[in-house]
């Protein structure tokens, strides 16, 4: 069966620099992707656009192609990168004067139509910085069948820059929905870099990181099944766990919507073929819903924040005086918002003074630029002698900076263009799908037929959710999402996760995380990873570039879940945890 290596260089717009001539150099690919947009990224170009209106991409794939065209050339490797951001025609054509000073003949395509700014009012998005549509994969497929030796994307989905060498290797159609689904899968799997080979991973200490980690590797066949590895004597490790991590990152419930598929992941198997080699196998698709997600982002307004220490006895006597001293300081121009979050990181007899301080973050946010600026920094800095016992801030505030809002919308996928450019200004217009379904999760795992009752594992003893399960979590939006699963490796896996997924149940997850208490949650078993995905609505507020928290895109937040304690069956647990906790 035929089969061909795509690789990943980039998992965010300021990843390694030097992954794409790694992965050149390193061993033997067909084709190069690189993911370099996120919804914070098109903020972040959107303010770029805004300044220099020939900007809007992502500079650091230049200085990556600048180095490393020709080689690619000369090695037969495709690149493949939505780094166009939103302007993928200005990234093509600097691509095309970098080839041309090197005197390379490269054929350099875009794809295009996902800015829809313009169109704001007719689609009824309000005032807004960026609009972008998540396009598919067939515009990509068409520019390399089309004889494209580079293609360049605004906002595709991630996977995308992945299933679109596939469509165009093997000729997949609209309907060919299994194997559309598993070059899905894998497209999701590396997107996100070394984040599939040991990156991130609750697991890091059974890997070996010694060296960088390797970047990740999918082989891809024709009737959609995949092998994750990576190149040989890189870092990290390409194991069931890193896969698994990766797989319930980002995600919602068992179907992963998509505008060229939905991707079930609960359908999919996952084998350790050898070191390094991951097979990914079984999956199945579905027709994809009839609209695509729209990403907005809009300017808030102006934020800023101080951090106070808070050292010794009576911290919260302490945090009570200097909230109110900056709320008197603060009332002839106050902001519109103002929140305070004290994190009690003191302990008592400390040994040391940073374990005896705790920290007072008071974050501000107005429409206009003044109440959070000079007279927000003064406020604070002149309360330096006259405020609690041991006055002092982790850093002077600075000036007030703009921030960003983040929402979703929907529009049907057919009033999205779908263009694809080549070198000589040539456009092919891609059809939108013919074939929807519109699909709906359960979301409550708490009817699982498996889950057993609580005795049903005898004796419990009190631990660390973390030595049982690995977790990773991350952010959508406003939303957050916690990933938590039974190592591959547990003794008695299956019995492990029948209690990880009574376990989790709504009232369960609302107590080991308090923040999550009056929020909507979902909870969604994915037995085939022994996984339990909770969906955390509104916890990240408005999106990662205006909300406050300590962890404002909840990367620690699955760390925070493993650290609690749990009354866990001590038939699941290591003899020697349970004989220190015993």
């Amino acid at each position: 069966m035929k089969t061909i290596r795509v690789g990943n260089c980039s998992g965010y717009y300021g990843d390694r620099l030097s992954a794409m001539r790694e992965m050149l150099e390193g061993g033997e690919l067909d084709y190069l992707t690189g993911d370099y947009l996120a919804e914070l990224t098109m903020l972040i170009l959107g303010r770029d656009r805004m300044k220099d209106a020939s900007l809007g991409y992502a500079k650091t794939f230049v200085r990556q192609m600048t180095d490393s065209m020709a080689l690619a050339k000369d090695l037969g490797v495709k690149i493949v990168a939505n780094a166009g951001g939103l302007n993928p025609a200005g990234l093509a054509d600097a691509l095309r004067a970098i080839a041309a000073e090197q005197g390379l003949t490269i054929s350099i395509t875009h794809v295009e139509g996902d800015d829809l700014v313009g169109r704001a009012e007719e689609l009824n998005f309000g005032s807004v910085m960026t609009a972008n549509a998540y396009l598919g994969a067939f515009g990509i497929a068409s520019a390399l069948e089309g004889g494209a030796d580079v293609v360049v994307t605004g906002r595709v989905t991630d996977a995308s820059v992945v299933v679109g060498p596939a469509i165009a290797e093997f000729g997949w159609g609209r309907e060919d929905h299994d194997a559309l689904a598993g070059a899905v899968v894998a497209g999701h799997v590396i997107e996100c870099g070394t984040q599939a080979t040991g990156g991130n991973f609750s697991g890091f200490g059974t890997i070996d990181t010694s060296k960088p980690l390797g970047f990740p590797i999918a082989e891809i066949s024709e009737d959609g099944s995949v092998v994750i590895t990576k190149h040989e004597g890189t870092g990290g490790a390409v194991t069931i766990d890193t896969v698994t991590a990766q797989l319930v990152y980002e995600v919602g419930g068992p179907s992963y919507l998509g505008p060229d598929v939905s991707t079930r992941l609960d359908t999919m198997t996952l084998t350790q073929q050898g070191p390094d080699r991951v097979a990914i196998t079984g999956v199945k698709g579905e027709a994809p819903p009839p609209t695509t997600k729209v990403c907005l982002n809009t300017i808030g307004g102006f934020r800023n924040s101080v951090e106070f220490l808070l050292t010794g006895l009576d911290i919260p006597e302490k945090a009570s005086l200097i909230q109110t001293q900056m709320n008197q300081a603060l009332a002839a121009m106050p902001p519109d918002e103002i929140e305070w979050h004290l994190d009690r990181t003191d302990v008592p007899d400390p040994s040391t003074e940073a374990a005896a301080t705790s920290l007072l973050r008071c974050s501000v946010k107005s429409a206009e630029a003044g109440p959070v600026g000079r007279t927000f920094s003064d406020a604070a800095i002149q309360l330096a002698l006259a405020s609690y016992p041991g006055f002092s801030v982790t850093r002077p505030p600075a000036a007030g900076t703009p921030f960003g809002i983040y929402r979703a919308a929907y529009v049907p996928q057919d009033q999205v263009p779908h263009t694809v450019v080549d070198r000589d200004g040539n456009r092919i217009e891609i059809a939108p799908p013919t074939t929807t379904k519109q699909i709906a999760d359960d979301v409550s795992a708490s009817s699982s037929p498996d889950a057993p009752e609580a005795d049903w594992l005898g004796e419990v003893v009190r631990a660390p959710l973390g030595r049982l399960a690995y977790a990773r979590s991350g952010d959508k939006g406003g939303d957050a999402n916690v990933g938590v699963w039974i190592p591959a490796d547990h003794p008695d896996v299956d019995a492990a996760y029948a209690w990880l997924v009574s376990f989790l149940d709504e009232s369960t997850v609302r107590e080991l995380l308090p923040e999550a208490a009056t929020l909507e949650l979902e909870i969604h078993p994915l037995p085939n990873l022994h996984a339990v995905n909770i969906v955390i609505h509104g916890l990240l507020g408005e999106g990662v570039a205006s909300s406050t928290r300590l962890d404002p895109q909840a990367k620690g937040l699955g760390e925070w879940l493993r650290a609690r304690d749990c009354a866990i069956p001590s038939k699941l647990l290591p003899d020697a945890l349970v004989a220190g906790v015993l």
